[in-house]
């Protein structure tokens, strides 16, 4: 007897259906799976046996063959195991609904019958969804991920008996709601907030402008100046995540089986800080069965790379075409697997070894060729894909000892939601969603300069001594100023700021 059963399968964050077909025959008793599985598939044959017995349903001595269509692409994972299970006990006709069309399994069997937490749930309900199927049985523990999309009915069961009973009614097992938009509106108190730096308006200045325009930011400065500290609290002046962006972080924080049971769907910006001795594959992603690294967990948020120069060349190198593309392609035998990686990058170093070079506070002691080759860690197509190169200095005393009254994260934070609302409005039927997406083509229409701003650039170039390629970045930054400050075209008070922040370039252009 033949039966067929519908189940999702991953393809990085993509889901793909996957038909479970299961012919009981009569013959020598075997248990074959086909339709190119992997070894934690293939071993899937013995979970379920034993799963099946101690359910208190006794395991056909027959010929069984299990097919996963399509059976050109490898299947992976220990999903599978609920589906095939299911599919037999339907041939066995042990569950008497047949009407299981609009119904995919999703779950990992113990050999005790109960069906264990997986990763990767979201994806596959998304593509449930996209497929139009309207019913998804899965684990108790997964539930709460896959009720995020409100179209689906979820029925969370703890055990193959519990999904025996639900189908022949049984038992009663009503599927879960979750209120997302309680969710998004749960407002957790920040541990850190702007206003608690004292000075370096600067510098919050600079990263508020990072956040408005997603553009990639660089500070350089001393031992102690405060540059880790400022970074840490980007998170705070992030513009509120949307809903279809929530989704895409949520997708990949399930695939490394990393979000939280009980919320279902992530509602702030991922802040990911890896150490610098970061292996390539941890911050790129990869491995035998390929998952999400660093830059994809880092997708809608911020990568903070703290003592950049004392990362691998290597390491970094890797991160230019992440930064250009906003995905990341790993190349298998058998799959291409594509993660996004469209986050924005904050990274901090020393201008020197000693960390003193270009201070008034203290003397450097390294030699030229000593800050030459420091400095030469960073590549220069990598400096050029980012956008701010901020000079933090040390906090004078007084500031440390003054009162004046500081800015909150809250007050920039509206600002930032502000000019990202006028990018969404102007860009929404160009599918980019800030200043930094622009292309070249993009930049002539939506960066236009009037002739005493464009004598201005001119005159920047010829006196400080910029590059060619820093001309698109400036104007995509004072893209962003303007936006912050609610004006239509780009003034020249807005060319000039933007400039300032490329005055690295001249202070340590001869060096990198």
């Amino acid at each position: 007897m033949t039966s067929n059963i519908k189940t999702i399968s991953l393809n990085g964050i993509e889901g793909n259906l996957v038909e479970v077909q299961i012919d009981i025959s009569s013959g020598l008793p075997s248990f074959e799976i086909v339709g190119l599985p992997d070894t934690s598939v293939k071993e899937s044959k013995e979970r379920i046996k034993v799963a099946i017995k101690n359910s208190g349903i006794q395991f056909p001595s027959r010929k069984i063959i299990v097919n996963l269509a399509p059976a050109d692409t490898k299947k992976e994972g220990t999903s599978y195991d609920l589906p095939i299970a299911v599919a037999i006990l339907l041939s066995l006709n042990e569950i008497l609904e047949k009407n299981l069309e609009n119904t995919i399994f999703i779950g990992e069997l113990s050999l005790n019958g109960k069906i264990n937490h997986i990763n990767g749930v979201l994806p596959m309900c998304i593509e449930a969804h996209n497929l139009g199927i309207k019913r998804v049985i899965l684990p108790k523990s997964n539930e709460r991920e896959a009720a995020v999309i409100k179209e689906l009915e979820v029925i969370g069961v703890n055990s193959l008996t519990e999904v025996v009973q639900y189908l022949n009614k049984t038992k009663i097992i009503n599927g879960i709601k979750v209120d997302i938009l309680k969710e998004f509106n749960k407002q957790e108190k920040e541990q850190l907030d702007f206003s608690e730096v004292k000075g370096q308006e600067n510098v919050k200045r600079a990263l508020e402008i990072s956040a408005a325009g997603g553009h990639n930011c660089l500070l350089i400065g001393p031992p102690g100046a405060g540059k880790t500290m400022l970074a840490k609290r980007i998170p705070t002046i992030l513009p509120d995540l949307t809903f279809e962006e929530a989704l895409e972080v949520t997708k990949i924080h399930s695939i490394l089986g990393i979000l939280d049971n009980d919320v279902g769907i992530i509602t702030k910006r991922p802040f990911r800080n890896p150490h610098h001795t970061t292996s390539l594959t941890s911050m790129i992603g990869g491995g035998k069965i390929p998952k999400p690294g660093e830059i994809s967990l880092a997708h809608n948020g911020v990568l903070f790379l703290d003592e950049l120069p004392e990362f691998n060349r290597n390491t970094l190198e890797i991160l230019r075409e992440p930064l250009e593309d906003k995905n990341i392609v790993i190349s298998r035998l058998y799959s291409k697997v594509i993660y996004p990686s469209n986050f924005i990058l904050i990274a901090s170093m020393n201008p020197c070894p000693c960390g003193y070079y270009g201070s008034s506070e203290k003397q450097c002691k390294c030699s030229e060729n000593a800050i030459k080759r420091y400095l030469n860690k960073i590549s220069g197509p990598l400096l050029d894909r980012i956008d701010l190169h901020i000079d933090v200095k040390p906090v004078k005393y007084e500031k440390l000892e003054g009162k004046e009254k500081i800015e909150t994260s809250n007050q920039i934070k509206e600002r930032v939601n502000a000019a990202r609302r006028i990018q969404y409005i102007r860009y929404k039927k160009l599918k980019i969603f800030s200043n930094s997406q622009l292309t070249p083509k993009m930049v002539e229409q939506y960066c236009y300069l009037n002739k005493e701003c464009k004598k201005i650039l001119e005159l920047a170039f010829n006196k400080i001594g910029l590059s060619a390629r820093a001309y698109t970045r400036i104007l995509k930054v004072a893209r962003t100023i303007a936006d912050l400050n609610g004006e239509e075209n780009i003034q020249k008070q807005h060319l000039a700021e933007a400039i300032q922040y490329r005055t690295l370039d001249r202070k340590y252009g001869d060096k990198f």
